[in-house]
């Protein structure tokens, strides 16, 4: 991993979470494997649809909603080389 993806690269503060794209959902709806075991169904932030896609497989950072926890907010898609980073360095168990 280069310098330039380390700087892109954001970690999971409090109450985020790791998750993997399990199936696209239709519209901005995606349905996201996160690290505490759940599984979430995920809505794809308007700035970051435009910005950047995201595909099944993907693994990407998640806010739970505070009043629904089977709902969740994409903040982050990672790279394959930010994914390989964050698996070497503990923040991705080995089942996900």
């Amino acid at each position: 991993m280069n310098e330039a993806d380390l700087k892109k690269l954001t970690l999971p503060e409090a109450g985020e979470l790791i998750g993997r794209v399990l199936k696209m959902s239709g519209g901005e709806h995606v349905i996201v494997k996160c690290t505490d075991g759940k599984t979430r169904l995920a809505r794809i932030r308007g700035k970051m649809k435009r910005r950047m896609w995201v595909r099944e497989n993907d693994m990407v950072l998640v806010a739970p909603w505070d009043f629904k926890d089977d709902r969740a907010d994409i903040v982050w898609r990672y790279t394959i080389s930010q994914v390989e980073w964050l698996r070497n360095n503990n923040y991705i168990p080995d089942g996900l």
